[in-house]
C-alpha cells in the first residue's frame, strides 16, 4: 500500500476539498430553485433513477470492484463540482458573449458539461492510474460522474418546470410531471452515456504507449460532446424530434454501450485466466485457485463455503485473497502486454505478499479446511 499512498492521499484530498467547497453553493442554488415543498418533491423525483443506475454500474464492476470511496467521489464530483463549474462557465458565456439560449443549449452546454465531468476522469488517469485497468473501469467511473451530474441537473429542471420557467414547461404539477417522465424515466442514462465516451478514451489510454495515450481521451471527449449536442439540439425542436433522436440514436447508443461493457467484462475474464495462468507458472500463486478467482459464480461459491466453515472472518479472508489475486492478474496482464506501470515491481510484490499471507487461512470447496 505504501507505494500508492502519497498520490492516493493527494487525489482524495484535492477532490474532497473541491466537492466540499462546491456543495455549499450548489445546495443554496437547489434550495432557491423553488418553494421548500417543491424543492423536496424535485429532490425525491430526481432520486428515482439514481439507485437503479448505480446498481447497474456496480453489476458491471464485479470482476475487480473499484474502491467504493472512489466511486462515491465520482458521484459527488458530478453532483457538485461539475454542476457548479458548468453553471458558472455557461452563465459567464451567456452574459459575456450574449449567446442565444438555443446556442447555449446546443453548443456551449455540451462542450462545458462534458469537460467538467470528464476532468474527474483525467485526474484519475493522472493521480490514480493504478485504479484504471481498462475500458470497463473508464465506463464505470464515467457512469458515476454522469449519474451525479444528472441528479443535480434534474432537480433544477424539475423545479423550473413547476415554476413554469420559459422554455422548460407549462408550469405546476403538469410541468413537473412532464419533465420527470422525459428526464428521469425516458432518458435517465443520457449523462452517463455521454461521459462514457470520455471514459472509454481514458480506459484505452491506460494500456497504451503509442499516441493513443493522448488521442484516445481527446477523441472520447469529442464523441461525448457530439452525442450531447445531438441530444440537446433535438430538445430545441420539441418532443417529436426528441423521440426520433431517442429511437434512432440514443437507444442504439445505449445498447451499444451495454454491449461494449459486457464484452469488456468477458474479455477481462479471459485476460485474467491467461495472466494468472502465467503468474502460476512463475510460482506466484497456485494454479488450482485460478478458477475460483476468475469465474464469478465460483467466486461466490467460495465465499459462501468460507462463511459456512469459518464465519464472517473466513469470508473476509476469502474476499481479500480473491481481490489480491485479481489485482495481480490485471497488473501481470499489463506486464505481458509490455505496458507495465512505473511501480510495477513494488505493486506486484505487495499483491504476492498479500496472497502468501492469506492463502494458509482459506480453503476452496473440496479442499481441507485450515485449522483455526
Amino acid at each position: 500500500m505504501g507505494v500508492k499512498a502519497p498520490r492516493n492521499r493527494a487525489f482524495t484530498i484535492v477532490v474532497s476539498v473541491l466537492v466540499a467547497v462546491a456543495a455549499v453553493p450548489v445546495l443554496i442554488i437547489v434550495a432557491a430553485s423553488g418553494a421548500p415543498t417543491q424543492t423536496v418533491v424535485a429532490v425525491i423525483l430526481a432520486s428515482v433513477p439514481v439507485v437503479p443506475l448505480v446498481l447497474l454500474y456496480l453489476w458491471l464492476d464485479r470482476y475487480e470492484p473499484e474502491p467504493r470511496g472512489l466511486l462515491a467521489l465520482g458521484l459527488t464530483w458530478g453532483a457538485f463540482v461539475a454542476c457548479l463549474a458548468a453553471l458558472i462557465i455557461e452563465g459567464l458565456g451567456g452574459v459575456v458573449a450574449g449567446l442565444h439560449d438555443d446556442t447555449q443549449l446546443a453548443v456551449v452546454a455540451p462542450i462545458t458539461e462534458e469537460a467538467c465531468k470528464g476532468f474527474f476522469l483525467l485526474m484519475l488517469l493522472w493521480w490514480r492510474r493504478d485504479e484504471l485497468d481498462g475500458v470497463l473501469d473508464g465506463i464505470v467511473y464515467a457512469g458515476m460522474v454522469g449519474i451525479g451530474f444528472a441528479f443535480t441537473e434534474n432537480i433544477l429542471y424539475l423545479a423550473a418546470a413547476y415554476n413554469g420557467t420559459q422554455g422548460v414547461g407549462p408550469g405546476g404539477v403538469q410541468g413537473m410531471a412532464d419533465t420527470f417522465v422525459v428526464r428521469c424515466l425516458f432518458s435517465p442514462f443520457a449523462h452517463p452515456l455521454f461521459t462514457a465516451f470520455t471514459g472509454i478514451g481514458v480506459g484505452i489510454a491506460v494500456g497504451s504507449r503509442s499516441a493513443l495515450r493522448w488521442l484516445a481521451p481527446v477523441a472520447g471527449y469529442g464523441l461525448a460532446v457530439v452525442a450531447h449536442a445531438i441530444w440537446n439540439s433535438a430538445t430545441i425542436y420539441g418532443f417529436g424530434s426528441v423521440v426520433v433522436v431517442y429511437v434512432v440514436l440514443m437507444l442504439p447508443a445505449v445498447v451499444g454501450l451495454v454491449a461494449i461493457a459486457i464484452w469488456a467484462r468477458r474479455s477481462e475474464r479471459r485476460m485474467l485466466a491467461l495472466s494468472l495462468g502465467d503468474a502460476a507458472r512463475r510460482g506466484l500463486l497456485p494454479a488450482t485457485d485460478i478458477g475460483w478467482v476468475v469465474d464469478l459464480g465460483a467466486r461466490r461459491s467460495a465465499r459462501l463455503y468460507a462463511r459456512r466453515w469459518g464465519g464472517p472472518a473466513a469470508e473476509r479472508a476469502m474476499r481479500e485473497y480473491q481481490q489480491a489475486a485479481i489485482e495481480l492478474g490485471f497488473l501481470h496482464s499489463r506486464f505481458l502486454r509490455g505496458t507495465p506501470p512505473p511501480n510495477f515491481a513494488a505493486r506486484g510484490q505487495e499483491y504476492v505478499a498479500r496472497i502468501g499471507a492469506v492463502r494458509p487461512r482459506i480453503a476452496f470447496p473440496g479442499q481441507v479446511v485450515p485449522t483455526r
